[in-house]
């Protein structure tokens, strides 16, 4: 096994200027920098993990806490995951994705061991269960979402209270008058996550702001389910004529329904989704849309953690502005249109 000895001598430098070329604590001249690379290359030099870790006491790894629950979009949250792994290693580090839903017990086993440096924590409830021991553990932590009070933490999201304000104000700039908001399945709201309820509270405000009347509810995944919700919504509502959706799942299957039920997009009924721009796009007609910023929230995330872990002071709260992007989905209420 080649060993950082052998680079030294290869190179024709000591043992220790190798050791600052390869971990950039020290700055290196860059030809001497340039000499070291090309023997690490030459020889086919990989550090060693173990002895790195013992000697730097960090683990170069960082936990991802990613419980898979019911009623969650995995194509978005891989997105998350992705941004993760992938600006984790522009750090030097691995990730250990934890997907079991442990509660605090998986905190406090993963914290206990030598296994990582820090934690990202997706799915944040408004009253997480994992927030109090998150304020007492030595790992530093980054939640990736909200909960109710998040005094003491590190957080960062899309503003989703915002989000749902942004939606309803194009809507309402549109000329229309009744709206719904179709939300992520019931057993999200139930477990009291914190981005669909702040989503659903801020479109609540800017209805009541704009004074036109709205509706709330969870929307299902199956094309059944959303058909017999939508059928229901528009016999109670018939002069509903705009729709935001904050359901990526179901995104494809309320264009379906409403075409299936004779109202068309965006002539009759105006629609807004809350989603990935790939997800807004692809659907017929493109979706005008609030980008969730998968890759960006990932990558602050983890740039937030290394902050942490250099001692570096960090904001507590990290809040995306929302960007609407107008597609094809939506259009001026038929009530507010000029006579032709």
């Amino acid at each position: 096994m080649v060993t950082i000895a052998d680079v030294a001598r290869h190179a024709g430098v000591a043992v220790s200027t190798v050791s600052y070329v390869l971990s950039g604590k020290r700055a290196i001249s860059a030809t001497t920098r340039e000499r070291v690379l090309a023997s690490v290359r030459a020889l086919g030099y990989h550090p060693n993990a173990g002895a790195r870790a013992l000697a730097s006491r960090r683990a170069n790894v960082i936990a991802l806490v990613l419980p898979l629950r019911s009623g969650m979009h995995l194509p978005v949250l891989m997105q998350f995951a992705t941004a993760v792994v992938t600006t984790a290693r522009t750090f030097d580090h691995d990730v250990l994705l934890m997907t079991a839903d442990e509660g605090p017990a998986g905190l406090r086993r993963i914290a206990a061991s030598a296994m990582v440096d820090g934690i990202v924590l997706m799915d944040v409830e408004m009253h997480d269960v994992r927030v109090p021991l998150l304020r007492t553990l030595e790992r530093p932590s980054v939640l990736i979402g909200f909960p109710a009070d998040p005094t003491g933490l590190t957080c960062i999201d899309l503003d989703f209270y915002r989000a749902g304000q942004v939606c309803v104000d194009h809507l309402a700039d549109l000329g229309h008058r009744r709206i719904a908001l179709l939300g992520a399945p019931a057993v999200v709201y139930d477990r009291e996550t914190g981005f669909a309820h702040r989503t659903r509270a801020g479109f609540a405000e800017a209805a009541v702001r704009h004074g036109i009347a709205a509706t709330t509810q969870p929307c299902p995944e199956t094309f059944a389910a959303v058909h017999r919700e939508l059928a229901d919504l528009l016999a109670r509502h018939p002069d509903l004529s705009g729709l935001v959706v904050h359901n990526e799942a179901a995104v494809g299957q309320v264009l379906t329904a409403l075409a299936a039920l004779g109202r068309r997009v965006p002539a009759d009924v105006s629609v807004v989704a809350i989603c990935p721009d790939e997800v807004a796009e692809r659907a017929n007609p493109a979706l005008t849309s609030v980008l969730i910023p998968a890759e960006e929230v990932g990558r602050q995330a983890v740039s937030l953690l290394m902050r942490k872990l250099k001692g570096e002071p960090v904001p507590e709260a990290t809040l995306l502005d929302p960007r609407l992007t107008v597609r094809a989905s939506t259009g001026r209420a038929a009530s507010s249109r000029s006579p032709a």
